[in-house]
This record gives C-alpha cells, structure tokens and sequence, in this order.
C-alpha cells in the first residue's frame, strides 16, 4: 500500500502514477483506474504504465470542481 501523503500541490511529483492518485485524491485503486480510462482525464499512456501529468491534473480538478 502507497502511504505518500501529499500536503500541497507543491509536494506533488511532476507525473503521477496511479498509487499517487489513489493517495492523492482518497480513491481505491480501482477508481483510479477508472478515472484515467475516462476520455476527458489527462492520462498519458507509456506501455503498460500510466502517468499524469501534475499541471494537467490540477487543471482537470479545476475544471471539474463547482
């Protein structure tokens, strides 16, 4: 289990791998996994691996925040 736990956006890496969603926004793994199968989530596929970018990200939750 990932126990990052991140304080600001500053604490953030600059690509984020699914373990880091999960710490990042308290979902379970398979949530994280949906969340970056969506067509609207800024996810980069590289193989088998799956980044986020950080500046990406913080403009999704932007975008997707009421």
């Amino acid at each position: 289990m990932n126990d990052t736990v991140f304080k600001s956006y500053d604490d953030l890496p600059l690509m984020l791998s699914v373990p880091d969603l999960v710490a990042l926004l308290g979902i379970s793994r398979a949530g994280a996994y949906e969340l970056v199968k969506r067509k609207d989530f800024p996810a980069l596929r590289i193989g088998k691996r799956v980044l986020v970018p950080k500046d990406k990200l913080i403009a999704w939750i932007g975008e997707n925040t009421n």
